[in-house]
């Protein structure tokens, strides 16, 4: 069973894990980029953890660095099928 990362899951994440609050909505505008919440790699690296332990998996690497929340899913997605299909 595959599952992929959703903007409103991602949003979530991030106020959970980056303490930063911000709408899916704005995530998933065209050109939306971390810097703009306030989100840093650091945050992004809480994130990643917590996907990590939830899905027992390894994070593709260099989700951690991903400037815009769509290069993010991309990388994180990428890792959940990997995990799917094996």
């Amino acid at each position: 069973m595959s599952h992929n990362l959703s903007y409103p899951e991602l949003a979530a994440l991030l106020q959970a894990r980056a303490g930063v609050t911000v709408t899916p909505d704005d995530l998933e505008k065209p050109g939306a980029q971390f810097d703009e919440f306030g989100v840093d790699s650091l945050g992004l690296l809480g994130v990643v953890g917590e996907l990590e332990n939830r899905h027992g998996l390894k994070v593709t690497s260099g989700a951690e660095s991903a400037k815009t929340p769509a290069e993010f899913l991309e990388l994180v997605n990428g890792s959940l099928s990997a995990k799917a299909g094996a």
